[in-house]
C-alpha cells in the first residue's frame, strides 16, 4: 500500500506561485505520478503526469505555468504553479499508478490518492 500526503497549499493573490509538494511513503512499483484538481461542483481535472523516467505532460489549461517535477530520492512530487488565477482555485490532489506508465488523467487509471490540499486564488 502506498500512501500519499499532500502539502503546500495555500491563499495567494493573483499573479502569485506556490508549491504543493506530495510525499509518497514508497515509490515501489510506481510507473506513473500525477497531479488532479477539483473546484466546487466542477469534475476533477487532471492536470500534469510524470513518468518513472522523467518524462511529462500537462493540460492546456496549465501547459506553461505549472511544473510537475519529483525527487526519488525523496520519494517526493512537486508542483510548481507560477502566474496563480482566481480560476485555479480547487483542491489539488496527487495520484499515482502501479506497473504501467502514463497514458494520460483518467482517474480510474490511479491506484493511490492523496487527500488533498487546498488553494485558494483571489483577485
Amino acid at each position: 500500500q502506498v500512501q500519499l500526503v499532500e502539502s503546500g497549499g495555500g491563499s495567494v493573490q493573483a499573479g502569485g506561485s506556490l508549491r504543493l509538494s506530495c510525499a509518497a511513503s514508497a515509490y515501489i512499483s510506481i510507473k506513473c505520478m500525477a497531479w488532479f484538481r477539483q473546484a466546487p461542483q466542477k469534475a476533477r481535472e487532471g492536470l500534469a503526469t510524470i513518468d518513472s523516467d522523467g518524462g511529462t505532460a500537462y493540460a492546456d489549461s496549465v501547459k506553461g505555468r505549472f511544473t510537475i517535477s519529483k525527487a526519488n530520492a525523496e520519494n517526493t512530487l512537486y508542483l510548481q504553479m507560477n502566474n496563480l488565477k482566481p480560476e485555479d482555485t480547487a483542491m489539488y490532489f496527487c495520484a499515482a499508478r502501479r506497473w504501467q506508465r502514463c497514458t494520460g488523467v483518467a482517474a480510474n487509471d490511479y491506484n493511490y490518492w492523496g487527500r488533498g490540499t487546498q488553494v485558494t486564488v483571489s483577485s
